[in-house]
């Protein structure tokens, strides 16, 4: 089996592309049964937040496979696959296991060290379990991954003072208007997107803020967490006026189709200055917008400016997680590489365990009736202990050889030596 991802990022795709290929939470389902359906993709991660679309997959064949795994994405996206493929990256087997390791912990993100991350790869694994796209390998992977994740976090500083993309447009924000304290700021989306920004706003002195939310009650729960302030709560109808009376706009909803474009912003604004910030994918605000006179748009590629002011401070303490991925590597491909194993145990266990059952059949039929249950049961154990015995170093033995040839001529050895060769022809005929 091949282990592969497949997928763009804010490093290799500008928004505008990466807004096409979103798979949000209700769409999940649908991509992994279509991906599954594919004769060479036997299981399927879907990661998909706002800087990445990542499509981590088990191929019985990885050429065939990623052919079908591009296929589905320029389908998905409407994209050409002409115009897709410069936009994607393509990892298979140690880079893709490394690239999962490196994306749950941070080290692949816009801004590095960044926390929601984690969360965001924990949510991919419980989709893929709830849909059926992930099995065995899969599923160990994400674990190992978010295993990793937590461990960066906790035995380096690379989550010191960590930035998250809501800070990074908050800081953004405050680069282009210097004083919040006299500005009137809107938020349309008050999920965890918004809950951050609320809170890195505050914390810039921002006072007076209105807060949109397709349902009140988390609007208004978020504002109740900011008593000392002013934090004004709507619904999504009221838009038009929390815009009319805002300098600054951040855009933050799961919303597939913008929520601002050029038509109903246009009475909003009556030629005053309008700052939008849209760190939302696929995009919140239509580019249209920028047709308006005074409006200024910013989407989530804007924040590299913010990013490199801090990025070699945090390229440095990045340094100090590569220790942990080597190790968390090396654990996972000691483990995947023993899977090649399972078969020849497996054929040494059945054979084994059929003549032990013969031969126990045998004895206790010499035995005859007045041999009582008791004993029958304790004489089944008896056969039972010995074979496992038996069969437990040469498990143990050959699951312990790492290196890839030895472990081959160990499995060879076995299945020459135990004649499980031909036990498998048998079985096919």
């Amino acid at each position: 089996m091949n282990i592969a991802v497949i997928g763009l990022s804010h490093k290799t795709a500008p928004v505008e592309v990466r807004e096409k290929l979103s798979i949000p939470t209700p769409k999940v389902e649908g991509a992994i049964a279509r991906l599954t359906s594919y004769p060479h993709v036997k299981e399927v991660s879907i990661l998909s937040t706002c800087n990445r679309l990542e499509l981590h997959v088990i191929l019985s064949d990885a050429e065939n496979g990623i052919r079908e795994v591009t296929q589905f994405l320029a389908d998905y996206g409407n994209v050409p696959i002409e115009e897709l493929r410069p936009h994607l990256f393509i990892l298979v087997q140690q880079d893709a296991i490394m690239h999962l390791l490196r994306v749950s912990s941070g080290l692949d993100s816009l801004v590095l060290g960044e926390g929601q991350i984690l969360a965001q790869v924990k949510h991919a694994l419980a989709e893929s379990q709830k849909h059926k796209g992930v099995g065995r390998i899969l599923s160990r992977l994400f674990k190992d991954a978010i295993k990793t994740g937590k461990r960066v976090r906790t035995e380096t500083s690379i989550g010191t003072g960590a930035v998250s993309v809501s800070s990074a447009a908050a800081e953004l924000a405050q680069m282009k208007i210097p004083n919040f304290t006299d500005c009137h700021i809107t938020i349309i989306g008050a999920g965890k997107m918004g809950r951050l920004l609320v809170k890195h706003l505050v914390s810039k002195r921002a006072v007076n803020i209105t807060l949109l939310n397709r349902s009140i009650k988390r609007a208004d729960e978020l504002a109740a967490e900011y008593s000392h302030i002013n934090i004004k709560t709507g619904t999504m109808d009221l838009m038009e006026a929390a815009v009319t009376g805002a300098d600054v706009v951040f855009t933050c909803t799961s919303s597939e189709h913008p929520v601002l474009h050029c038509d109903n912003l246009r009475p909003c604004i009556a030629g005053r200055p309008l700052n939008l910030f849209d760190i939302s994918v696929p995009r919140n605000v239509h580019k249209n917008v920028t047709e308006l006179e005074g409006v200024k748009a910013y989407t989530v590629d804007d924040l590299k400016e913010v990013v490199a002011k801090n990025q070699e401070s945090r390229r440095q303490m990045a340094q100090e997680a590569e220790g942990i991925l080597e190790q968390e590597l090396n654990q996972f491909l000691k483990w995947f590489g023993s899977l090649d194993t399972v078969s020849t145990i497996s054929s040494l266990r059945t054979k084994v365990e059929a003549i032990r059952e013969q031969e126990l059949e045998k004895a206790l039929s010499r035995l005859g009736t007045d041999f009582s249950e008791k004993h029958r049961s304790v004489v089944e154990a008896l056969s039972r202990g010995i074979v496992n015995k038996i069969l437990h170093d040469p498990m143990t033995q050959l699951r312990a050889q790492e290196d890839a040839e030895s472990r081959k001529q160990a499995m060879e050895t076995l299945q020459v030596l135990f004649n499980l060769e031909e036990k498998k022809a048998a079985a096919k005929r």
